[in-house]
């Protein structure tokens, strides 16, 4: 078998844009017409500069290539052009073509690619969500200054519905948006808002329902620790990204200050990364995102990497519903997988992109007995939602809200 063509798909994420304001996907065809569907998480470039680049790298690469082949294509992705090193553009491309070819291989098999991967561990699949705006809410970009982002009482509030529908973790990132200009020390209306934000949705919620505390990585070892110690009290079960990536030893210094356990590695790609993590204790719950991490086999790499560790998995979703059924196949064979992140009850146009939607029942994510991972694309849909992209309308080095 053989891969001899393939195509990209460039997705406008209509409002409220849950998951991104566009998703990047690929469909690699074999000469045996078997198909398979792989995505990028990569928002490093305009959306039309990554699709030229998945449609280099795919010309390269993938034609031609026998989607069996899976290590032989990882490492010559990633040693293209004399880099042979962690490179999250190029390894986010990687890992879209990577799942397309587990999505044929799966199907070939008529498998699901986790009985591929070691055998299904996990009926069903623990899922957290971001506290998002309820629906009708104004949204932060419309100028409304009181919203479920800053306001801990309504966060509060709609932290309590999430639990009504089933959800037992909820995320949350109070502590401020992320630019590329943040000193690393919170300040006190910063620290006294993330105190709120914790200490009102644990009153709201009670003992049985996981806090999950988000940062974008924007804090210095000290900011971080000073952060922890105000959230202590509420028992979160993890400390999101509290240092930049860059540093290892300095986000173990963190690890060491607080008993609130950190979490980290959306923004980390490949083995090689995620072991220094490992080895410098700088984190015990690792957020892979497969569709930045290097694919599938890369992440089975790491999932065993962590279990060495004694650390646990909590697959990343800020991206499209394929990335989120690769995050399904890796989540359920592995034995260390602790939550997976979804956006809400996984509805929504996640839902429509897909032939038939991801199963969610009472918090949990069932996983699908297809063959390859589980969904397939919604070309009609797809197609129907090219992005153009429009400007973000963001003040310069800030990031969206999620």
């Amino acid at each position: 078998m053989l891969i001899t063509d393939f195509e990209t798909f460039v997705v406008a994420n209509p409002p409220p844009r849950f998951g991104g304001r566009y998703f990047i996907f690929v469909k690699l065809v074999t000469d045996s017409g078997i198909v398979g569907y792989g995505e990028v998480y990569c928002a490093t470039f305009s959306a039309q500069t990554v699709e030229g680049m998945l449609r280099d790298t795919a010309e390269r690469f993938a034609v031609g290539h026998d989607p069996f082949h899976i290590e032989k294509l990882w490492r010559r992705v990633y040693g293209a052009g004399y880099n042979l090193r962690p490179d999250v553009s190029l390894v986010s491309i990687l890992s879209a073509l990577e799942m397309a070819c587990w999505d044929i291989i799966g199907k070939a098999c008529d498998k699901p690619v986790f009985e591929l991967l070691g055998g299904q561990v996990h009926s069903r699949l623990r899922s957290y969500t971001y506290i998002y705006p309820s629906e009708g809410d104004v949204y932060p970009e419309d100028g409304d200054l009181d919203h479920v982002y800053v306001n801990p009482d309504k966060a509060a509030q709609r932290a309590l519905d999430y639990v009504k529908q089933g959800f037992t973790a909820v995320k949350f990132d109070p502590a401020g948006p992320y630019t590329v200009f943040d000193g690393g020390m919170p300040t006190g209306e910063e620290l006294d808002r993330s105190e709120a934000f914790t200490r009102k949705i644990r009153e709201a919620v009670g003992g049985d329902v996981d806090l999950l505390f988000g940062t974008h990585g924007q804090f210095s070892p000290a900011g971080a620790i000073r952060l922890a110690k105000r959230l202590e009290p509420y028992d979160p079960l993890w400390f999101e990204e509290p240092v930049p990536p860059g540093n290892t030893a300095a986000m173990a210094q963190v690890a060491r200050a607080t008993s609130i356990p950190v979490a980290t590695g959306e923004r980390l790609c490949t083995k090689y990364e995620f072991a220094e993590v490992l080895q410098d204790a700088a984190a015990s719950i690792l957020q892979l995102n497969l569709g930045r991490v290097g694919g599938l086999l890369e992440a089975k790499k790491i999932a065993a990497l962590a279990e060495v560790h004694f650390a646990q998995l909590a697959p990343h979703m800020y991206c499209g519903p394929i990335v989120g059924a690769a995050n399904i196949q890796l989540a359920t064979c592995s034995p260390n997988f602790l939550i997976l992140e979804g956006i809400e009850t996984w509805t929504g146009f996640q839902a429509e992109l897909l032939d038939v939607p991801v199963q969610w029942q009472d918090g949990y994510v069932i996983p699908s007995s297809e063959p390859g991972l589980g969904v397939s694309l919604n070309e009609a849909v797809a197609l129907a939602n090219p992005w153009h992209g429009e400007a973000l309308h963001l003040e310069m080095g800030q990031e969206p809200v999620r």
